[in-house]
């Protein structure tokens, strides 16, 4: 599925209570095409909102890995994911129980195949949009910063610059 600079280890999960604070893990998807970003957005399912893929915890998969499976189930996309955090956002999501706030982590994956079929493509709309527009689709301003601010760079094999986003744009 993706290619994964794998530096951090698999999670183990932990049953907790469904309204604790939990943890999701995000795929920035980008793409270069024609000299510029583009950034991968899909729709939510309840309220057709711009989102970027994510997902819970997955056993025995890292944090990146995670993140570019929900990338490939929600998206259709596959590439290059890098175990570098980009930043952190929250939000609250709402369950049958009640609510649960929810700290969600950002992980870049460089796209390198964009698929016509993929398991929830009858549920959520996809588009690519440039890097601003993308920025300001999105409802949680933290989101918004790590979008606006990306710095893409392609996976590399060390750990020192893989997917790291340097801070040199100006915020939305």
């Amino acid at each position: 599925m993706a290619k994964l600079s794998a530096h951090q280890l698999p999670l183990k999960i932990r049953a907790g209570d469904k309204t604790d604070v939990r943890a999701q893990f995000a795929a920035l998807c980008w793409r270069i095409k024609d000299g510029k970003v583009q950034i991968c957005l899909i729709t939510s399912r309840t309220r057709g909102r711009w989102i970027l893929p994510k997902g819970w915890p997955m056993h025995k998969q890292t944090p990146a890995s995670a993140a570019a499976t929900e990338a490939f189930e929600e998206a259709g996309v596959t590439g290059d994911a890098s175990d570098t955090c980009l930043g952190v956002y929250t939000y609250t999501k709402p369950l049958p129980a009640g609510e649960a706030p929810i700290v969600t982590m950002v992980y870049p994956l460089h796209v390198t195949k964009t698929h016509k079929i993929w398991p929830e493509k009858g549920q959520r709309r996809r588009k690519w949009f440039g890097q601003r527009k993308a920025a300001k689709q999105l409802s949680e301003p933290d989101l918004q910063r790590i979008v606006a601010m990306f710095q893409p760079h392609p996976v590399a094999t060390d750990a020192t610059n893989a997917g790291i986003a340097a801070p040199a744009k100006k915020p939305i």
